[in-house]
């Protein structure tokens, strides 16, 4: 069935709940939503009409469509224009008000079938001040769709369950720290990801400063896009059958432009791996199968991008914040 182009639009707007509410970054998407916490706060104009376009954007948001069009459209105003302007700023705001109200009820009614204290209800509150209300009028159309879409995402970002929990912290997956730790990390990565190899150092302060204080697992999911990191993944999978997978893993993370096989081969070397039984593993895709058995697995913990991280199975919003894992760490430990 083709969507009609309201049903689009609402469509449109119910992913751009999605994209600000999951992966605060990563593999998935391009980057960090605009107004995600730590975003600048709005600067104050310097063009035509200061206290007016001020005015507005303090209402509307910097980054919704009435202060963009407002700023741009004061360009164009003589200076006796934006006088008169600035003296009736309080019938524009009373406007734009009224035009907002769809938006509100949009955001009120998400967040009473969602949850008043749940983060997709904070992040949609945040992200609806950015839409249009025709955008807003189309998605209350076509509620019962964006009301799913966000429910599954709020889902996602639960906790595991127990079961699950275990599930992901036992097996051969390589790992580091005491298995009875209390506090229990499980990473998904892609080892041509380049967020990843962020969280990579992140991962190796967690190493250094939580080593006999956390159990820290890492599993393998590379992504369809990633041409070179399902061989990766394998690599790191030969790799840990002969107990170098962490040297591995730095080698391939510090060379991420080059994971084509001979360059595997270089790094198995330098890494200290018996050569002929790593190239034998690789040649016979002996850890095929290990690798898409963690992809399964991260399906079922709901990772659609990498890195994923688990914190005694919270997901963790920024694993690429060694400041913020580190306080979940400790608050974990003071438990």
């Amino acid at each position: 069935m083709i969507l009609t182009s309201k049903a689009s639009l609402a469509r449109i707007g119910a992913l751009l709940l999605l994209s600000a509410g999951t992966l605060s970054l990563g593999c998935k998407s391009a980057g960090k939503d605009a107004t995600a916490k730590g975003a600048a706060a709005p600067q104050a104009a310097a063009g035509p009409c200061p206290e007016f376009v001020n005015a507005i954007c303090a209402k509307a948001g910097k980054e919704s469509p009435a202060c963009q069009s407002v700023t741009s459209t004061v360009e164009l105003l003589s200076p006796a224009a934006c006088k008169a302007a600035s003296k009736d700023i309080s019938y524009a705001l009373q406007k734009l008000g009224d035009q907002r109200k769809v938006c509100d009820h949009l955001a009120s009614r998400l967040c009473k079938d969602i949850g008043d204290t749940t983060e997709t209800c904070k992040m949609v509150q945040t992200q609806t001040k950015t839409f249009p209300p025709d955008r807003c009028t189309s998605m209350i159309e076509h509620y019962n769709d964006v009301l799913a879409d966000l429910r599954r995402m709020e889902a996602a970002n639960k906790p595991l369950a127990a079961a699950l929990q275990a599930t992901l912290a036992k097996g051969d997956a390589p790992f580091f720290g005491p298995a009875g730790a209390k506090v229990t990390m499980v990473e998904f990565s892609d080892f041509q990801c380049p967020y990843c190899s962020k969280a990579a150092q992140v991962t190796q302060k967690i190493k250094e400063k939580y080593s006999n204080k956390v159990h820290f697992v890492f599993r393998q999911f590379p992504l369809s896009f990633h041409d070179k990191a399902h061989g990766a993944a394998e690599a790191g999978m030969a790799a840990n059958a002969q107990g170098k997978f962490w040297q591995m893993h730095d080698l391939m993370f510090a060379n991420q432009g080059a994971l084509d096989r001979d360059s595997l081969d270089k790094y198995a070397k330098q890494a200290g791996l018996n050569l002929a039984t790593f190239k034998k593993a690789m040649d016979s895709k002996q850890y095929l199968a290990a690798v898409d058995a963690d992809v399964k697995l991260g399906g079922e913990a709901a990772v659609n991008g990498t890195p994923s991280l688990f914190l005694n199975g919270a997901r963790v919003q920024d694993p690429t914040n060694f400041d913020a894992v580190s306080g979940m760490i400790e608050a974990e430990l003071k438990k």
